[in-house]
């Protein structure tokens, strides 16, 4: 039930200095602290409350409210790229089994550089090169139409052009 509702999520910045997030700062566990409370008008209140410290939070930029396929959407984006310092904020919306592990995107061009290697562009605007040293043929006349990327060992990829032979790559942008 829980995955059938719009799921979002609330993304707390540490951005701002620590003097102004405590002006601003918000939890969604206020909001549902006041769920508990048995007086009408103490509870209306304590809504009231909250609901303008959200607003305000929004206003500011300090919270955002995102939608789970948003998450997806980055999740995908993201592909590729470990970035430690950014928070993994998706965790707690998808499982382990819901981890990403493969990939598929349309071809925007495949170009060799002068070591031989291929340097793959993405129409979503990822770049990725190829790092081992398998030759990989494909027709420059016909192109390639989508390339597909998998998770490989101790942290790598391997991707596929079309279904080609699979090569190590590394995701530049």
């Amino acid at each position: 039930m829980r995955h059938s509702l719009p799921l979002s999520i609330l993304i707390l910045s540490t951005i701002l200095p620590a003097a102004a997030q405590e002006a601003t700062s918000f939890s969604t566990r206020e909001v549902y602290a006041c769920a508990d409370l048995a007086d009408d008008a103490e509870r209306l209140a304590c809504y009231d409350d909250a609901v303008g410290r959200l607003k305000s939070a929004e206003e500011t930029g300090e919270a955002v409210v995102v939608t789970r396929s948003e998450v997806e959407n980055v999740r995908r984006d993201s592909f590729g790229f470990s970035i430690p310092s950014l928070p993994n904020f998706a965790s707690s919306v998808f499982s382990d089994s819901e981890k990403i592990d493969e990939v598929s995107y349309p071809v925007a061009s495949v170009q060799k550089t002068a070591r031989g290697k291929l340097y793959i562009t993405l129409q979503n605007g990822q770049a990725w090169q190829q790092i081992d040293n398998k030759r990989i043929y494909y027709s420059a006349k016909r192109g390639v139409d989508s390339a597909t990327i998998k998770s490989a060992a101790l942290g790598s990829y391997m991707m596929k052009l079309d279904d080609g032979l699979q090569f190590r790559v590394e995701r530049l942008k």
